[in-house]
């Protein structure tokens, strides 16, 4: 099945087709180290078994390229959060390098949507800095995962079951 990945201020899809939304942190220039959402895009290509490609939203930039202004990266993130279907948090909490302190707001934003997934890796660096968000998830029936794999596939769970109620 087709996947197709918008990045950080392109145009996002239709409302109504299936997308998922790769929240949680990003690296930092300043502290270069591997992201997480190029594996996570590849599980999204992987697992997808829906009829209709699905569109991973990406708050990453393509090709490095960041935003002129602050806002706008915040404006594009709020309003593709707000269009996909489902968001798979994924949160390997590692405060010198993946904080994460900006995804601790969108997901309490976003826990009450019905779309948000959580996953908290317990061996990341400081993963006693996730068990609050891991408490507010549980309060409201979201689901938890350990590994990116089973985090990406509750989150298309959540396409699925969220495209075919329509």
């Amino acid at each position: 099945m087709t996947v197709n990945l918008i990045m950080a201020r392109e145009p996002l899809p239709a409302p109504d087709r299936p997308s998922v939304f790769l929240a949680g942190p990003t690296p930092d220039k300043s502290a270069p180290v591997p992201s997480w959402r190029p594996d996570a895009s590849a599980l999204c290509e992987a697992l997808w078994a829906g009829p209709e490609p699905l569109t991973v939203l990406s708050p990453e930039s393509r090709n490095g390229q960041r935003a002129d202004r602050y806002e706008d990266q915040v404006d594009w993130e709020t309003e593709a959060r707000a269009v996909a279907t489902g968001i798979a948090f994924w949160i390997p909490r590692d405060l010198t390098v993946l904080p994460g302190f900006t995804t601790n707001v969108e997901f309490g934003l976003d826990v009450a949507t019905g779309k948000a997934v959580l996953g908290c890796p317990p061996n990341c660096p400081n993963p006693e800095r996730n068990r609050y968000l891991i408490y507010v998830a549980e309060r409201h029936g979201v689901p938890v995962r350990d590994t990116l794999a089973d985090t990406v596939l509750a989150a298309l769970h959540i396409v699925a079951a969220r495209q075919a109620v329509g």
